[in-house]
């Protein structure tokens, strides 16, 4: 089974959709971190909601979300470009054990001070451009209702998602409320009440049809067979279908503008103790060494440019 994100439009309605199916990608993604039940179920479910979200950007750059926890998780993360190439990963506290059945409140929101973050950095940044950034309190208990809720906040956008995960796949769906549109947009005869009643009717309709879908139904049926399943009634225009796919854009370059980061006498230090710094990427579990010779090069290097590549002008 490959890695598919199919969008559609209920037609005369204003109402889009899209679904999305990741087993490729989460396989990847398991292969390098062996996470609990319970951590795995909602990195699963945040990589399906990004590719849900990022699918509907018009945006050249990488959306980023986080959720940062004050629980047994620390952080969750998801990449998703323009392209739908996609990374993700958790980080955990040390020396826990977590429940199979732990919630999100218990995993991340355990003192209430859990946060969503939402990044969009653009890939072609123009000077003094920065990524733009939102960042609200963890309102919900799953993560589907934390992005429900955070769409009606920052974007006042009626948005309902559907996510599940197991060990095999990840997917999700989406439904999103587009007012002034549709084929009655067009009738000048029906006043703008009239219209919104509509509007508002057409989103109950395509809510309650949406609200059949179990999660068992939603981790074990293809895209194809759901949209004729829930949406028999309706008119779907379907758009082509997209693949999207896992690609971490780690390099040696990015992991020494990090270790840069942290500092010349931090680095001498811990390459004295140890001997070599072997650092894996969070992402795809790549191992980058580096070696004395190799340390003392990322701050030779710092002072020959004079700052042209100052570890705050690299990501990582």
């Amino acid at each position: 089974m490959s890695d598919n994100l199919q969008k559609f439009m209920f037609e005369n309605a204003g109402v889009r959709g899209e679904l999305v199916e990741l087993p490729e990608t989460w396989q990847q993604i398991l292969a390098n971190q062996a996470y609990p039940p319970a951590v795995r179920t909602l990195l699963g479910e945040l990589l399906a909601a990004s590719a849900l979200l990022s699918a509907n950007l018009k945006f050249n750059g990488t959306m980023i979300m986080q959720i940062h926890g004050d629980g047994p998780v620390k952080l969750l993360v998801v990449e998703c470009d323009a392209d739908l190439n996609l990374r993700a990963t958790a980080k955990l506290r040390d020396n826990i054990t977590i429940a199979d059945d732990a919630t999100l409140t218990d995993l991340i929101h355990a003192h209430g001070q859990g946060r969503f973050i939402i990044t969009l950095d653009p890939n072609d940044k123009m000077p003094g451009q920065h990524a733009y950034q939102g960042i609200v309190p963890l309102d919900g208990a799953s993560v589907a209702a934390v992005i429900e809720n955070y769409m009606m906040r920052s974007e006042q956008l009626d948005t309902k998602i559907w996510l599940a995960a197991d060990n095999q796949v990840a997917r999700g769906m989406l439904l999103q409320k587009l007012p002034m549109t549709g084929g009655y947009e067009a009738d000048t005869d029906m006043s703008p009440e009239a219209r919104a009643e509509h509007e508002t009717e057409e989103w109950n309709r395509a809510m309650a049809l949406g609200g059949t879908l179990k999660q068992e139904e939603l981790l074990s049926t293809d895209i194809e067979t759901l949209i004729k399943r829930l949406f028999w009634e309706e008119t779907i225009r379907v758009f082509d279908l997209q693949h999207p796919k896992f690609l971490c854009n780690c390099s040696r370059e990015k992991v020494g503008n990090m270790l840069k980061m942290l500092g010349e006498p931090e680095i001498k230090s811990a390459v004295a103790e140890l001997g070599k710094l072997d650092i894996n990427c969070d992402f795809c579990g790549k191992l980058y060494a580096f070696d004395q010779v190799d340390c003392t090069q990322l701050f030779v290097a710092t002072t020959i440019t004079d700052g042209i590549d100052a570890p705050g002008q690299s990501k990582h």
